[in-house]
């Protein structure tokens, strides 16, 4: 199989292609930037130029496309000058992807995320729900390429995730690792609830689904108990040895940020193993690892 990822050089992408190539699948990683250190093959591409990514995808006719490219930044996606650029990026770039896989015939995965819905209530979001109202500007570019690949593709995988972290990017765990050294205690979030997603256990899944035709919509994150960012940051200090004070306040006493965040981010993951997927490992099992592998 051929598997082409769009991100390669990502938090997600780096992992992902790392497992693609230990299945034994013929891999094909993308960017925007010219040379890229990743394993296996890479091409520059532009997703946002509809004829480059025409071209590369009728040329190589990989199976499948894994589309972790996207504008992630949440805060800097509401200021204007970026939106035409946010737009292009999580919206036009993903359009541009869904209508080549259509022309090829290959199955298209989107990365998606839990900004596309509103954050009220308690009840996990469940995959098919539909009562989307993004918050901001980023969540709501998200949500117009969930629109895009469906409008585009019969055959697809949407699968939304959250609090994301691994070896390969900036993250919430190596924020906190990094903070901890310097600062005897430190202020975090206490009711904005969710579920950590680890890039490597992530990866294992995207490309089970990739070789599968359970097509549809999906919540990967990591299993255990729906947690705050307080109780991750305790935890990360637990595990790392760190005698570092964390200090619990609501968003309301943080202060502002430019983009507003979801209070409820937990998400229903049943839907994967009632189609047979293994879900991912608990967060605690998940962040045990990322710091045995970190300089803590």
């Amino acid at each position: 199989m051929k598997i082409l990822v769009t991100g390669a050089a990502g938090q997600l992408g780096t992992d992902l292609v790392k497992e693609i190539n230990r299945r034994g699948h013929t891999c094909v990683g993308t960017g925007i930037e010219k040379d890229m250190s990743t394993e296996g093959r890479y091409a520059q591409l532009d997703i946002t130029d509809r004829n480059a990514v025409f071209e590369l995808i009728e040329a190589e006719k990989p199976d499948v496309v894994i589309h972790c490219a996207a504008w992630t930044a949440v805060d800097d996606a509401e200021d204007d000058k970026n939106k035409d650029t946010v737009y292009a990026v999580n919206v036009t770039g993903t359009g541009n992807i869904a209508e080549a896989c259509s022309k090829t015939g290959a199955v298209m995965m989107y990365i998606s995320t839990d900004y596309v819905f509103g954050g009220e209530g308690i009840e996990p979001w469940k995959p098919d729900d539909k009562c989307f109202d993004p918050l901001g500007y980023y969540g709501l570019t998200k949500l117009e390429g969930e629109k895009e690949v469906e409008k585009a593709l019969e055959r697809f995988f949407i699968i939304r995730i959250s609090w994301v972290f691994g070896k390969n990017g900036k993250n919430f765990v190596q924020t906190m690792l990094d903070l901890g050294k310097k600062l005897p205690e430190i202020r975090v979030i206490n009711d904005q609830i969710g579920s950590p997603t680890y890039t490597p256990d992530l990866s294992v899944l995207l490309v089970d689904m990739a070789e599968s035709d359970k097509y549809g919509f999906y919540h990967a994150t990591n299993e255990g108990e729906y947690i705050s960012w307080y109780d991750l940051a305790r935890e990360i200090f637990k595990m790392a040895g760190y005698d570092t004070v964390v200090i619990p306040v609501t968003t309301a006493e943080y202060g502002v940020s430019k983009a507003k965040r979801p209070l409820n981010s937990r998400m229903e993951r049943s839907k994967l193993s009632d189609n047979g997927f293994k879900r991912l490992p608990d967060w605690k099992d998940a962040l045990k690892r990322y710091l045995e592998e970190t300089d803590v």
